[in-house]
């Protein structure tokens, strides 16, 4: 493998940070010797489409919570990420909130007593829209790397579904699991 092969785990994205630790994503970046960062673009209560809500385990029609987020690798866009939180969960807290949540959402989901212990993740190439083409800077021909991922509690409840857009260059995507055989 070469060095300049970029090599991305989930593990740390779905882990809570510890107080005065930098976020996966800043880690990561540094670990490429650059500066990853995030710009907020929203947060609203939405209707999702039929696979958020599936995913959710929420009824077509129902509302969640959206955060979507522009992350940047030394202030260049690399990919475009939406976050949705069921309603009964979000409502009332920092999730809800236009800002950003300090030790991020997975931290503050262990807080609230819905810390994510089973996930599963989709990946995927497809065309880009005009406008996450335009927001990412893609060219015409350019396909984009996407990942959905659902994450539940212990007991198989959905917290979290996240939708990610990705600019193609050279990212690979890997999973390293860790099985309970008790």
């Amino acid at each position: 493998m070469e060095s300049s092969e970029w090599v991305s785990i989930s593990t740390p994205y779905l882990t809570p940070r510890s107080s005065g630790d930098s976020d996966a994503w800043s880690a990561e970046a540094a670990a490429k010797g650059g500066v990853g960062s995030q710009r907020l673009l929203g947060v609203s209560e939405i209707v999702p489409g039929p696979e958020v809500a599936e995913a959710l385990e929420i009824d077509l029609g129902s509302r969640a919570v959206v955060r979507r987020r522009l992350v940047l690798f030394d202030d260049q866009p690399v990919e475009l990420t939406d976050s949705y939180y069921p309603l009964s969960i979000a409502q009332g807290t920092a999730l809800a909130e236009p800002r950003k949540i300090k030790g991020g959402a997975i931290t503050l989901l262990g807080q609230l007593g819905y810390l994510p212990v089973q996930v599963r993740e989709d990946v995927y190439t497809r065309q880009p829209s005009e406008s996450e083409r335009a927001t990412l800077g893609l060219d015409d021909h350019e396909w984009v790397l996407g990942l959905s991922r659902v994450s539940k509690t212990a007991d198989g409840r959905p917290v979290e579904a996240s939708v990610m857009t990705m600019v193609p260059w050279g990212r690979r995507l890997r999973y390293e699991l860790s099985i309970d055989r008790r």
